[in-house]
C-alpha cells in the first residue's frame, strides 16, 4: 500500500498544541479519500525519543467516534512503518498498548493469512501488514483513515513509550456489551432493547419467507429447467463454452452460499469448515437449522445448510513444532501415512453422500513472498526429513530463488499426496481446491492443475481479473470461496471491503456476484460469513459487520434483497444472455476505490 500523502501541517499541529490544554485530548478529525495527521514527536508527547528500539510498546489513550480502521504511521529517517488499528465498539476511552514489533515485522507464527496477520487486544486488534523496518530514527507519527465515513473523529491522550506491555482494556463504559451480544454504547435503528421484541421479529421473518421455487430451483438447488448428465453426483460439464456444475438430477447448478453456514446454524461442522463432531445436536441446534434451511432457501442460495448440497472443508494433521507459516514435514516417514489415515477418516464415510458437491482442502496458504522466512524457519528447528532435504538442497547454491523454489516444490509434494488420498477414499466427489488468497505467484496457482476446480478467495470490489488469471494459470473453472462488503457501525468493523451503508453493502453483493458470474469459467462465490463476527472480536480479534444476519440472529434485509434480485437473475448472466448488473457500491461519500488494496 502505497505512503499516504493528504497531511495535517505541522505549523498547524503546533499551534493547535499551543491553545490546548496540556492534560486535554488532541482530537483528530478525518474527511475525503485519504486523511492523514501527521505530528511530529515533540508535538505529540514532550520528552518521546526518536530511538524506539529500546523500547517495547506504544502506549495511548484514545476515544473514536466510529469502529472504522486506521493506520498508525511511524515515520523514520529511513522510511515510513505501519500497524493497522481496529478498535472495538466507539465512544469510549481505552488503553492501547501497541506492540512495537509489529512496525519492525511480521512474527513466525501463524498457517493461513488471518492467522499470520492479525493479532488481538482486550480493546482493540491489529493487522501487521507493514511497510516493515526499525525504530532507531522516528521523526513522527501520523494517523491515517482511508474513505472516512460519518466525519469521524478520534481523540488521544497520554502518549508514550514502555518497556512493557501496560495492558488493553476500556476504561469505562464496562459492561461494553449487552445482554444480546450488541454494543451497549450506543443505539441505531433496528437494534434489540427487549426480548419481546426479539422474537416478535424472528416470527414475522419466518413467516415471510419463500422457497427455492421462486428461483426456478430443484429440491437440490439445480436450475429445474435445464438439462444435463444425471451421474448421480455433482460433477462438471462445459456447455457451449461455459462451465457448470450439474447437481446428481442432472441439472445445471450454480453455488452461492454463506461461509459458516452448516446444518447447526452457523457454526463450524462437517459440511462447511470443520471436522465432523460426534455430540448429536440439541433440539435448539436441531430448530436453529430448520430456519438457517429455510432463509437459505428463500433468499435463493444454493449451497449450505442441514439436507442441503454442501461442501466440505478438510483438515489434515499438523505437527506444530516441524509446521513452519503452514509449511509441515512433508518428507518425514509418516507423512504421506498420516495424510492417507485422515483421508480415510473424513472421506470414506461421505463417498456416497449426494449433497456433498466436492471439498475443500485447504485456505490461504501464507507463505507467498515469505519463502526465505519459511527456509530460516525449518533451518532453525528441530532436525526432520524437510530440513535434511533442504540442506541438501542449499548446498548446490543458497539464493532467494531457489529457496522459493524448494519451498514450492514442498507445497506441490504436500497437495500431491492430500488429492492423490481423497481421490482414493472417494472417487465421487469433486476436489476444490484450497481456495488461494493474496496475491499468489504464477508458479503456484499452475499447481492448481491437480484441482477439478481452483477455489480462490477475493476481496475487492469486483474480480473479473482475478478470476480470469486463475483460470488462465490453472486451466480449471473457478470458484470463489470467500468475499464480502461490510460497513463500520454498530461497535463493528467494516471488513476488507468498505461498504458506506447497509443499501450499499446490498449494491456490492449483486456488483460482485454478478460481475463474477458473467464469466463462463466462473461457477459461484461464497459471501464471508454467515453471521456478524462477536464485537469484542473472534480468537484473532477480526470484529466485521460482514453477516447476512447480525448478532442476535437477525437477517439484514438489504443484504437479502440483493441477493434474492442477483439470485434471479445469476442463471441468465452466467449464459450470456443479460448482461451483469453494474452499478458500484460506494465506500463512502467521497467515492469508491478501484480496489481497497491500491490506497
Amino acid at each position: 500500500m502505497k505512503r499516504l500523502t493528504q497531511t495535517t501541517f505541522l505549523g498547524l499541529a503546533l499551534m493547535a498544541a499551543a491553545v490546548r490544554g496540556a492534560d486535554e485530548p488532541r482530537k483528530l478529525a478525518f474527511e475525503g479519500v485519504l486523511s492523514e495527521h501527521k505530528i511530529a514527536l515533540a508535538d505529540l508527547a514532550p520528552g518521546l525519543p526518536s530511538d524506539w528500539s529500546d523500547y517495547t510498546h506504544l502506549v495511548m489513550e484514545m476515544r473514536t467516534s466510529t469502529p472504522q480502521r486506521f493506520a498508525i504511521w511511524a515515520y523514520t529517517a529511513d522510511g515510513p512503518r505501519r500497524i493497522e488499528i481496529q478498535p472495538f465498539g466507539e465512544n469510549l476511552w481505552f488503553r492501547a498498548s501497541i506492540p512495537l514489533q509489529y512496525f519492525v515485522g511480521m512474527d513466525k507464527s501463524g498457517t493461513d493469512l488471518a492467522s499470520t496477520i492479525n493479532r488481538r487486544t482486550d480493546s482493540f486488534w491489529m493487522s501487521v501488514w507493514g511497510p516493515f523496518g526499525e525504530l532507531k530514527s522516528v521523526e513522527a507519527v501520523g494517523f491515517a483513515m482511508q474513505y472516512p465515513i460519518n466525519h469521524p473523529v478520534i481523540e488521544i491522550r497520554s502518549v508514550h513509550l514502555s518497556k512493557q506491555d501496560e495492558g488493553s482494556d476500556f476504561l469505562e463504559g464496562k459492561p461494553v456489551l449487552d445482554e444480546f451480544g450488541q454494543w451497549a454504547h450506543g443505539d441505531w435503528p433496528g437494534k434489540i432493547h427487549s426480548r419481546a421484541q426479539l422474537g416478535r421479529e424472528l416470527a414475522d421473518e419466518e413467516k415471510a419467507l419463500g422457497s427455492g421455487a421462486d428461483f426456478g430451483y430443484d429440491e437440490m438447488g439445480g436450475y429445474k429447467d435445464s438439462r444435463a448428465k444425471a451421474t448421480g453426483f455433482f460433477h462438471l460439464e462445459q456447455l457451449d463454452g461455459v462451465w457448470w456444475f450439474v447437481n446428481p438430477l442432472g441439472h445445471l447448478f450454480l453455488s452461492t452460499s454463506c461461509n459458516g453456514v452448516d446444518g447447526f446454524g452457523g457454526g463450524r461442522r462437517a459440511g462447511s469448515g470443520g471436522q465432523a463432531v460426534s455430540a448429536a445436536p440439541t433440539a435448539a441446534q436441531l430448530a436453529s437449522a430448520a430456519l438457517t434451511a429455510r432463509r437459505l432457501d428463500s433468499w435463493g442460495m444454493s449451497t449450505g445448510g442441514r439436507g442441503r448440497p454442501n461442501i466440505v472443508f478438510l483438515r489434515w494433521p499438523q505437527t506444530p513444532s516441524t509446521t513452519f507459516l503452514g509449511v509441515p514435514d512433508v518428507y518425514a516417514d509418516g507423512f504421506a501415512k498420516a495424510i492417507d489415515q485422515s483421508a480415510d477418516t473424513q472421506c470414506t464415510p461421505r463417498r456416497n453422500d449426494p449433497l456433498i458437491i466436492g471439498y475443500f482442502i485447504g485456505n490461504e496458504p501464507p507463505w507467498g513472498d515469505r519463502e526465505s522466512e519459511v527456509v530460516d524457519l525449518i533451518l532453525a528447528g528441530p532436525d526432520t526429513a524437510t530440513k535434511a532435504k533442504l540442506r541438501e538442497w542449499l548446498a548446490q547454491g543458497d539464493t532467494p530463488k531457489r529457496r522459493k523454489d524448494f519451498v514450492v516444490s514442498s507445497f506441490e509434494r504436500y497437495l500431491d499426496l492430500v488429492c492423490k488420498a481423497v481421490r482414493k477414499y472417494d472417487p465421487n466427489h469433486l476436489n476444490l481446491g484450497i481456495r488461494f488468497g493474496g496475491k499468489v505467484a504464477d508458479d503456484v496457482l499452475k499447481l492448481a492443475r491437480v484441482f477439478d476446480v481452483c477455489s480462490i478467495n477475493v476481496y475487492e470490489y469486483e474480480p473479473t481479473k482475478q478470476v480470469e488469471r486463475s483460470n488462465r494459470l490453472s486451466g480449471r473453472p473457478i470458484l470463489i470461496g470467500e468475499f464480502h462488503l461490510g460497513v463500520p457501525e454498530n461497535g463493528l468493523g467494516s471488513g476488507l471491503v468498505q461498504a458506506e451503508n447497509r443499501t450499499e453493502r446490498g449494491v456490492g453483493y449483486r456488483y460482485y456476484v454478478e460481475q463474477a458470474l458473467s464469466l463462463p469459467y466462473a461457477l459461484g462465490a461464497h459471501w464471508f460469513a454467515w453471521r456478524d463476527e462477536p464485537v469484542l472480536g473472534r480468537m484473532d480479534g477480526e470484529n466485521y459487520n460482514i453477516g447476512f444476519v447480525d448478532v442476535t440472529d437477525r437477517p439484514y434485509p438489504e443484504m437479502v434483497e440483493a441477493a434474492k434480485a442477483t439470485h434471479r437473475r445469476l442463471f441468465d448472466v452466467h449464459s450470456g444472455r443479460i448482461l451483469p448488473f453494474s452499478q458500484k457500491p460506494r465506500a463512502s461519500e467521497a467515492g469508491t476505490p478501484s480496489s481497497p488494496w491500491d490506497l
